[in-house]
């Protein structure tokens, strides 16, 4: 076992979970596993339907399956060894897990931030320069932004991983959460995290409240277009911004709540922590798709056609 001074350096750490009542543990098991059995299969059929329908061809809904598979693979990284906890008496995930998890919690969730600024991007040219559009956002062009969106997420998480390496883990190594945490983690460490504390706010919480005003600006004069215009297709327009909109609040607001604020624990952190990791990104698909009738009388004749066979 490595050493750091006097002290044996962390080889795990233990997670205390939601609840320690295990009447609490088993309520929320069938919960969250109730949640899953109905949410995550919706998310595949989207997938589906978006993939074999030849009338979903545009690319906001190439954009929305990307979504998707982020959202699905966002909320395979947390919620599994959650499941599984429920049911262990002893809650623990190795050092090397435990950054692997943050890992893939910061690419994903990066990289769902910047899919969504690619998605604003496609708006403003199909409201702003529609007859310029097919001759812009070509698939090739949709291919690169999500590849550009997954490749800075990736860039977003190896500085945070960057960051935690180095950092000696010799003292408590209890984690009063259900995943690994990175505020958490950068508390156990035993050595002086202050400046590494402003670091991380401007790598992750700065850089999150930039990307929500500027989103949230782009939509409003997006709006403010649209119900100007005189077009055919305004009133769709109007409800695929506020659609986008309403992600962004969902996305941002717990991730606003966790990063931009000072390091320390409060109540409602675990709540809005099992939003953000577990609820909330399998509900943007949905939400999206509930506001759309394109797609919900594609995945009614994809489900209607499948039950008649």
């Amino acid at each position: 076992m490595p050493f750091q001074g006097n002290h044996s350096m962390v080889q795990e750490f233990v997670l205390l979970g939601l609840s320690q009542v295990r009447e609490v543990q088993i309520f929320l098991f069938f919960l969250f596993l109730l949640f899953y059995s109905l949410i995550l299969p919706g998310n595949i059929l989207i997938i589906v339907t978006i993939s074999n329908d030849p009338h979903l061809s545009a690319p906001m809904y190439f954009f929305l399956a990307s979504l998707a598979f982020l959202d699905i693979c966002y909320c395979s990284v947390t919620p599994p060894k959650m499941l599984s906890d429920f049911f262990s008496s002893h809650k623990t995930i190795s050092y090397q897990g435990c950054l692997a998890q943050i890992f893939f919690l910061h690419w994903l969730g990066g990289s769902e931030i910047m899919l969504l600024v690619a998605m604003a991007i496609d708006r403003y040219i199909a409201i702003c320069h529609p007859l310029r559009y097919s001759r812009l956002i070509t698939q090739v062009a949709c291919s690169l932004l999500v590849l550009a969106s997954c490749f800075l997420g990736f860039v977003h998480s190896i500085i945070q991983i960057a960051l935690l390496m180095p950092l000696p883990f010799c003292g408590p190594n209890e984690l009063d959460n259900f995943f690994c945490d990175i505020i958490q983690i950068i508390n156990l460490a035993c050595t002086d995290t202050y400046t590494l504390t402003y670091i991380m706010f401007f790598n992750s919480g700065l850089s999150i409240v930039m990307c929500f005003i500027l989103l949230l600006i782009s939509y409003a004069i997006l709006l403010v277009k649209v119900r100007m215009g005189t077009g055919q297709g305004k009133n769709k327009a109007a409800s695929t911004c506020v659609t986008h909109i309403i992600i962004v609040f969902v996305m941002f607001g717990p991730a606003i709540y966790i990063y931009c604020r000072p390091f320390q624990d409060f109540p409602l952190d675990k709540v809005v922590a099992v939003f953000h990791t577990v609820v909330f990104p399998l509900m943007n698909p949905m939400i999206y798709t509930m506001r759309n009738k394109e797609i919900k009388w594609a995945v009614v004749k994809m489900l209607g056609k499948h039950c008649h066979c």
